[in-house]
């Protein structure tokens, strides 16, 4: 990579904050979308499969299109690639709640989660390659950073949906103001571009063998996460038949601790280690998925939502580091674990509404809380592999010495 001359600590520093806002924008977006999924199925007069259904979509066309973002990363660089995709992730959140049908919302879910997965490569791809200039762990407390812009943007839905606001009017407002805030936030990050003379990647990748359980791991924990801010909502309203301003309550309340967790996940790694860090975490996310299926009342639904939240924070930052340190080109590396794990986004919804329909969204959770389960067993993948040396958090096998 070359492009930015200047890599003192205050630039260093800069850079930092810079993409720390820009995942803080990007995760608005989804934590804006979430909150009024209720509004936007009553809109297309959906019931529970088809709006499973529906929810497929974002995750088809992010599969499909991430991939790409390692060649749009070649191609313009790093930090205009990153302007361009981010602009079309922030816009694309007016195109749900318009959508009148179910042929309409998939198309439009389609676009919104194609945008979605570039962007995302495009971010995680800066924010390794910035981790490693500053050579310390920051890719968890970016995450973190996602999901504050998470729960900033549902808690806003919740606000929203409890005063029973039009959501074209509520998206089209944010979407314009996220995307002013996109704009500045790319300003101040790292100017990155590949080496123009070098063959471009390919437009599509996979993994290498290495990652591919690691990807499992992302796998279980994406499901969870899609499962929870896609149907949490709807649990509450259909299953516990609460009002629509706690249901959407509790998407907040499982950004939030994921926004907590993964704000101070770094020293937690640091200190404990990959595997019993994900362990541990998969204990939690267990425990709140028993929490969400064999409580039947609001609190013990958002206290399980709260701790899935919680369990499942730091899986995904993990596998993401990993992988952008796994090569010469982290957006490629990026996009093809990405690929395998958000593919889990892409089975998460449709499955959940399908076993809803089919049974109940109580034995949908069930399915969650059995993932959940997969992460305390399987995390021990995450100690296969030492490519970025003993110092390195997302290799530690045992604790680190406590450093004053």
């Amino acid at each position: 990579m070359t492009g930015d001359t200047d890599l003192s600590p205050a630039r260093l520093r800069h850079a930092r904050f810079a993409i720390a806002a820009v995942f803080c924008t990007h995760g608005a977006v989804t934590g804006s979308f979430a909150t009024r999924i209720p509004w936007i199925q009553d809109h297309a007069q959906l019931g529970s499969g088809t709006l499973g259904l529906a929810l497929a979509f974002p995750a088809l066309g992010a599969a499909l299109a991430m991939p790409l973002a390692g060649r749009i990363n070649h191609r313009f660089g790093a930090r205009t690639a990153l302007r361009g995709l981010l602009c079309m992730w922030t816009l694309s959140l007016i195109l749900p709640a318009l959508a009148p049908n179910l042929v309409a919302l998939c198309a439009a879910l389609f676009v919104y989660g194609a945008t979605a997965g570039m962007s995302d490569v495009a971010m995680n791809a800066l924010g390794v390659e910035t981790e490693n200039r500053l050579g310390r762990s920051i890719m968890s407390s970016l995450h973190g950073m996602w999901s504050v812009g998470a729960l900033l943007g549902s808690a806003a839905g919740t606000v929203a949906a409890h005063l029973g606001a039009d959501a074209r009017l509520h998206h089209a407002v944010v979407a314009l103001a996220l995307t002013a805030a996109g704009l500045v936030a790319v300003r101040g990050v790292l100017d990155l571009k590949g080496d123009q003379e070098a063959e471009a990647p390919p437009h599509f990748t996979l993994p290498p063998r290495s990652a591919l359980l690691i990807g499992a791991i992302g796998f279980c924990a994406v499901f969870a996460e899609g499962a929870s801010l896609d149907w949490s909502a709807v649990y509450l309203r259909d299953v516990l038949h609460t009002d629509a301003g706690l249901a959407a309550a509790s998407t907040t309340a499982f950004a939030l601790t994921m926004a907590v967790a993964r704000l101070v996940g770094d020293r937690v790694v640091d200190r404990f280690g990959a595997v019993r860090t994900v362990r541990a975490g998969g204990v939690l996310a267990t425990l709140g998925g028993v929490l969400v299926v064999a409580v039947r009342h609001p609190a013990g639904a958002l206290a399980g939502f709260a701790l899935i939240g919680l369990g499942i924070a730091v899986v995904v930052p993990l596998a993401f580091a990993a992988a952008g340190r796994s090569g010469p080109a982290p957006a490629q590396a990026i996009a093809g674990v990405a690929t395998i794990t958000y593919t889990s986004g892409l089975i998460a919804p449709s499955a959940i509404g399908a076993v809803a329909d089919a049974t109940s969204l109580v034995v949908s959770f069930g399915l969650v809380t059995l993932l959940a389960f997969a992460l305390v067993l399987g995390a021990g993948v995450l100690r296969a592999k030492r490519t970025a040396g003993p110092a390195d958090p997302a290799n530690r096998d045992e604790p680190a010495p406590i450093r004053p």
